[in-house]
């Protein structure tokens, strides 16, 4: 069976998306049943291309991903979503979306990479660098034997990685 994981940010224009192209690209590769999907409380309605270009650059294939809020995933016949990720970050008073419900749910602040100075070269070694580092969550997670665990467990695991 599937596992679901939603990740959720403001806008659905950066992080978030890093993270589900990430998550998809990696569980594919490792032949692991889980799929990402990425959203937004206050969806901005366009991905920012700098998040596009470091996807493509990782081998992604961005062709399909769009902007999306997070209604797109409440209601009858959508996706139950075993692990809520945000991925906002408090530390610069961005308001980090909640979920409700009983999925197992933990919180990966990063710094928007959108706001990095140096212009359009800083911008992107930015969107490179936050790439690489939930790259490196993402793949703890998926060494997580997550089909078999225990909510509790899950969550004690997530909240783990979430400190290294």
């Amino acid at each position: 069976m599937t596992v679901n994981v939603l990740i959720l940010c403001t806008h659905n224009s950066a992080r978030s998306v890093l993270a589900e192209g990430m998550l998809n690209h990696l569980a594919q590769k490792a032949g692991r049943d889980v799929r990402a999907y990425s959203a937004g409380s206050a969806p901005s309605g366009r991905l920012n291309p700098f998040a596009l270009e470091a996807l493509a650059n990782a081998g992604v294939d961005v062709s399909a991903y769009r902007s999306k809020s997070w209604d797109e995933f409440v209601g009858e016949g959508k996706p139950a979503m075993r692990i809520v990720i945000t991925v906002c970050d408090s530390a610069a008073q961005e308001t980090c979306p909640y979920w409700p419900g009983s999925p197992v749910q933990v919180h990966w602040g990063y710094p928007d990479p959108s706001n990095a100075p140096g212009g359009d070269e800083g911008k992107r070694v930015a969107f490179e660098l936050t790439r690489q580092a939930l790259a490196y969550r993402l793949v703890q997670l998926l060494a997580l034997p997550i089909e078999s665990m225990a909510d509790s467990e899950l969550q004690a695991a997530l909240t783990a990685i979430s400190e290294s």
